[in-house]
């Protein structure tokens, strides 16, 4: 199988000496894929011919895919994709902050899912989804004041950013975030429920999954937050999406109204930076402001920052005990256990 086996470093340096401009873009397209192992070769070769990088996900299901394109390759790479009859006239979604340094290699994996969701099989039915608003009818149905808008994220996404007055679930993984909605609205079916993610694909799970477990009235945002924002901005109109959208690449956010809702997790001080413990045996991600992204060295405590200025023996002594893992998960535990309280409590 076709892969990039060169060093992360020398590939984050090669993006950053280059002299082009990129565009990030994402899609996605539930169709059956017979040898997902094949249809991935063919396109990986296709699409490193092009100098494209990202993160793609292929499945018996379908494709799921973020990724950075060669500006000037853009039209061809379209051309290429929509030669594909299954993906002829996919949406593509483009990113609303755009640095072209979202990804630094091509990665495209085959996997059970291209949404792992954790639930039995047969508990929804694809085939059977919520109904598609466009983001300007969106826009429009959140206003309704007995309209129950369900934010399909996890928890670390609508931290940074959310629609107003929507049900964020306090969830680490989708699985979760679909069973607390079900849980908390069981007396409730009768309602319009208006779900929402970053680019849609959740949504047509969870709205799967909703309409199996009896919602009679459930309405998904079309293309997600992203696409939301491409139309808001166009239409000129005071977006009802406040603070920064989480997007899983390199940048790990784009603002879409200005606004810093989020606090950093050391200080308290309004911050919606999401980094990586600088310990990469922690690996952590969390907010971090400016001020604490120098007293801790990049690092989510005083406990790592400690470890990373040690030889890299002593560091390899700690990794092999899994003393870091546990400090850190042990940290990790108590914060969302705060996080939690407060939130019960608010």
């Amino acid at each position: 199988m076709t892969a990039n086996r060169i060093n992360r470093d020398i590939l984050k340096q090669q993006l950053a000496a280059e002299t082009f401009s990129r565009t990030t873009i994402s899609f996605y397209k539930y169709f059956d894929i017979e040898d997902p192992i094949s249809f991935r070769n063919q396109i990986y070769d296709e699409w490193n011919e092009l100098n494209c990088f990202g993160r793609i996900y292929v499945a018996h299901e379908g494709i799921n895919a973020q990724m950075s394109v060669p500006s000037h390759h853009l039209e061809t790479f379209l051309t290429l994709l929509y030669s594909i009859p299954e993906l002829t006239n996919t949406p593509i979604k483009y990113a609303v902050e755009d640095n072209g340094k979202s990804f630094y290699k091509l990665t495209i994996k085959v996997r059970p899912y291209i949404v792992a969701d954790g639930l039995p099989s047969k508990s929804y039915d694809l085939s059977n989804v919520g109904t598609h608003l466009s983001a300007i009818d969106f826009h429009e149905a959140i206003q309704n004041p007995n309209a129950i808008v369900v934010d399909m994220r996890n928890h670390y996404e609508s931290e940074i950013g959310r629609f107003e007055n929507a049900y964020c679930p306090d969830s680490d993984t989708f699985k979760e975030a679909i069973i607390d909605v079900v849980e908390k609205f069981k007396d409730e079916k009768d309602k319009e429920f208006l779900l929402y993610c970053t680019g849609g694909i959740r949504c047509e799970k969870a709205s799967a999954y909703l309409i199996h477990n009896g919602f009679e009235n459930v309405s998904q945002l079309h293309g997600g937050i992203i696409e939301y924002a491409q139309q808001i901005k166009k239409l000129n109109l005071s977006s009802k999406f406040i603070g920064k959208n989480f997007v899983f690449d390199e940048r790990l956010g784009e603002s879409i109204d200005g606004q810093v809702i989020a606090h950093c997790h050391q200080c308290g001080k309004p911050a919606d930076t999401h980094t990586n413990c600088a310990n990469n045996d922690c690996h952590l991600l969390f907010i971090q402001c400016d001020d604490c992204k120098k007293q801790y060295n990049g690092c989510c405590s005083h406990e790592c920052a400690e470890i990373i200025t040690l030889p890299a023996d002593e560091r390899l002594k700690i990794r092999q005990t899994n003393a870091a893992k546990y400090a850190m998960s042990q940290i990790y535990r108590s914060r969302r256990a705060k996080a939690k309280s407060e939130k019960s409590s608010q």
